[in-house]
């Protein structure tokens, strides 16, 4: 049986002459293994039917040597059609392409089969060639960090380079942990599964609260992956509204939650979560002017909210550096939710040209709440169109800056006070959280409650 050792390793030192000096590298041999390759396309030679078991858990590119890759991409193209896999209709084939004396001729075609005597190790095989292929796709981003490195004519910000690079060991490590889908068949059995234990879980949400019945309700909670907007313009509570959510998971559900505020230190943030989950008055606390019952419920709140896993970062300012801390915090502390506080602050890095530059952030943050498998809720500010216009209410065309956010964005929700234009109005304290996009669900506004003085939201009471 063919084992996972290494082949010996030739270490190579190279002098590489720059405008800086002369440094000397050390080169060694691309991870690879030979033998393992010829044994996986050998084994599907004795039994086509391995084929699909190969498809499943190794790519094309999996493979070190170009004639490997051929004549694997041969096997695939054989299979698709539905043709038999063995010499006579690979040779056939690899002629009809003009590609049999590239990768060997029928005298190494042949050899393939002979490599192995059976297809009992056949997975061990596809072991090795999956370990040596995630080597040198990690040494391939090393060079490629290096190279950055060394390049000072380049454009790219440390940040930029290591931002890069955390993609792209991202993505590998999901390669590691996950097996691809291929075929209809699978992907028809996992949507049956997911309705199955929706219909089992029937009445329960299918994400996280927010404290808020009828939100949830409606939305069905935080759903993980979605990227939402919430959005209002200046004064209308979205910190307080963000806040509200994020104390509540983490210190009424022991839930991680990130909140990344670029607007607001988390000393005034922790003053907030201190009236609206202590029931203490904003002013008092700004003030000092507290009782002995105020002191009691600060104590109280306080001693919750430090061993609660919420998370504030008040320092951040780019978007790269916000993914490259999120995913920090999802491998160390398993985060749940990511609050942006707000993301008309953050800087991308487009800069040129403020609209280019949203798009390229909105969607970051769509593709991060995908690869993190996690809610994000991104503040935004409302354009100044909505002061002008006799019905104050927004719409999702006032979303600032950017047509991109509407389009990336899988729930766009607005905070609408009527009493902050109309202070004659009956629906004083009356918030409309108005849903006006959900792509996954229903649109509409749910009313709730905002306590001012304690920059509280809650559900309306019930008659």
């Amino acid at each position: 049986m063919i084992n996972n050792q290494n082949e010996h390793k030739k270490i190579v030192l190279v002098k590489v002459y720059t405008k800086k000096g002369v440094y000397t590298m050390i080169k060694r041999e691309i991870p690879k293994n030979i033998e393992a390759e010829e044994a996986v396309l050998g084994s599907i030679l004795i039994n086509q039917e391995t084929i699909y078991e190969v498809s499943e858990l190794l790519d094309i590119e999996d493979f070190y040597r170009k004639n490997h890759r051929t004549i694997f991409k041969a096997m695939l193209n054989l299979s698709t059609s539905k043709k038999a896999i063995d010499i006579i209709t690979l040779t056939n084939y690899l002629t009809h392409i003009s590609k049999l004396e590239e990768v060997g001729g029928i005298v190494f075609v042949t050899s393939l089969a002979n490599k192995v005597p059976s297809t009992a190790n056949l997975k061990h095989y596809i072991n090795i060639v999956k370990e040596k292929s995630m080597l040198r796709n990690i040494v391939h981003i090393a060079e490629y960090m290096e190279n950055m490195g060394y390049d000072s004519e380049s454009i790219d910000t440390p940040e930029t380079v290591l931002d890069k690079a955390e993609q792209l060991l991202s993505k590998l490590t999901k390669k590691l942990v996950t097996t691809k889908v291929n075929n209809i068949k699978e992907q028809t059995l996992n949507a049956y599964v997911d309705i199955e234990n929706i219909i089992n879980h029937k009445g329960e949400l299918l994400g996280l609260e927010t404290g808020l019945q009828d939100l949830d309700s409606f939305l069905q909670g935080l759903k993980n992956s979605d990227f939402m907007i919430l959005a209002a313009r200046p004064s209308m509570g979205k910190t307080a509204f963000a806040l509200n959510i994020a104390s509540y998971l983490s210190i009424k559900k022991d839930t991680p939650v990130a909140f990344f505020s670029l607007e607001m230190s988390s000393n005034q943030l922790i003053h907030r979560i201190f009236s609206s989950y202590g029931l203490i008055p904003l002013f008092n606390l700004k003030s000092g002017n507290l009782d002995d019952a105020h002191t009691q419920k600060l104590i109280k709140v306080s001693n919750k909210l430090s061993q609660s896993k919420l998370i504030i970062n008040d320092e951040i300012s780019n978007l790269m550096s916000l993914r490259s801390i999120a995913r920090k915090l999802k491998r160390e502390n398993d985060i749940k939710l990511i609050i942006i506080d707000y993301l008309q602050l953050l800087e991308g890095t487009r800069r040129e040209n403020r609209n280019l530059e949203i798009s390229e952030i909105s969607r970051s943050l769509k593709i991060l709440a995908k690869e993190l498998d996690i809610p994000i809720i991104a503040l935004s500010q409302l354009s100044r169109s909505v002061e002008s216009r006799q019905v104050k209410k927004p719409m999702l065309s006032d979303l600032r800056e950017s047509g991109s956010l509407e389009q990336d964005a899988d729930i766009v929700m607005f905070l609408y006070r009527e009493d902050y234009y109309n202070p004659e109005t009956e629906n004083k304290n009356i918030t409309d959280v108005i849903v006006a996009k959900n792509r996954n669900g229903p649109t509409g506004t749910i009313p709730v409650y905002f306590h001012k003085e304690y920059v509280r939201f809650q559900d309306l009471a019930k008659d």
